[in-house]
């Protein structure tokens, strides 16, 4: 059995959120959902959590689960609030213990910060299998752009987080802190191995002008077309490009903000005695010249 599948795109962010299942009145899961945050102001708001939250209820959907592809570093998750709202359980890849580790020290967490991924319901590894309703599932490591990175394969669907974007834009960097290049190659070749007809589902497109955004993409174009990894691309080439242009890059806007939120499964940090809770920023730590 094939998933229904309806994509929600954030244009402030270039994410890309998905509710996958099994029919009307059915299973669903959400993956990757976004929480809305305006770094001038510090503000979060749940708009675009709350049209997720409307299409699930406009469609009679429970939620079974809340995925996340990894604890991402370019927008805040909504998976907390909408953990709330549906009492759904949320996983993410045993990976983020690595994660939660290397923030925590970077970000100077409280010294109550678990680093052992009990913030999560589900930590997956490669090879584990779940259901949304009548849908099944299976789990497949993809690191490389962070150590925590998965695949969700739910029937013909596969939900490939940064692993690969759309073919004119290639593959996720693999300069943040974890991140290795030949991985990455090698979590792409995994994905290049699944069956030829499965559909990939992308978190983020950063279109050109003249397209809209787009969620999807096939095996064979990105095997054809993908400018980084398609065609005859061998891994010591890939390896010296991801490097290379890995170096030119800044840091991402939400970077400092979204890991704190993120290696917390969407909670925000807990408040100060004054009630007030607080985010924390690393002075010259990430970016520029090492």
């Amino acid at each position: 059995m094939n998933p229904n599948v309806e994509s929600f795109y954030d244009p402030a962010t270039f994410t890309l959120s998905y509710v996958v299942y099994d029919r009307d009145g059915g299973r669903a899961a959400i993956v990757d959902p976004v929480l809305d945050f305006d770094p001038a102001s510090a503000r979060t708001s749940t708009v675009s959590a709350d049209r997720v939250l409307g299409f699930i209820r406009g469609h009679g959907l429970t939620v079974d689960w809340i995925l996340e592809t990894h604890a991402h570093a370019d927008h805040l998750t909504a998976a907390a609030y909408l953990k709330r709202e549906t009492g759904a359980k949320v996983a993410i890849g045993r990976g983020i213990t690595q994660v939660q580790a290397r923030f925590k020290a970077l970000f100077g967490l409280e010294p109550e910060f678990a680093t052992d991924g009990r913030q999560f319901d589900r930590l997956f590894a490669d090879g584990d299998t779940f259901a949304v309703g009548a849908l099944e599932a299976r789990v497949v490591a993809t690191p490389g752009h962070t150590d925590d990175s998965l695949t969700y394969v739910i029937g013909d669907a596969a939900f490939v987080g940064d692993t690969v974007f759309a073919p004119e834009t290639g593959t996720a960097r693999a300069d943040f802190p974890g991140g290795d290049a030949r991985k990455l190659y090698h979590s792409i070749r995994r994905l290049f191995d699944l069956p030829a007809y499965t559909r990939l589902f992308l978190c983020h497109d950063y279109p050109p002008a003249e397209r809209q955004a787009r969620a999807q993409s096939s095996l064979d174009e990105q095997r054809r077309r993908n400018v980084h990894v398609g065609g005859d691309a061998d891994e010591e080439a890939f390896v010296q490009m991801r490097t290379a242009r890995d170096a030119t890059l800044p840091a991402p806007k939400l970077i400092l903000p979204a890991l704190q939120v993120n290696i917390r499964a969407g909670e925000l940090p807990p408040p100060d005695a004054n009630g007030i809770r607080y985010l924390r920023l690393p002075i010259d730590q990430l970016g520029g010249s090492k």
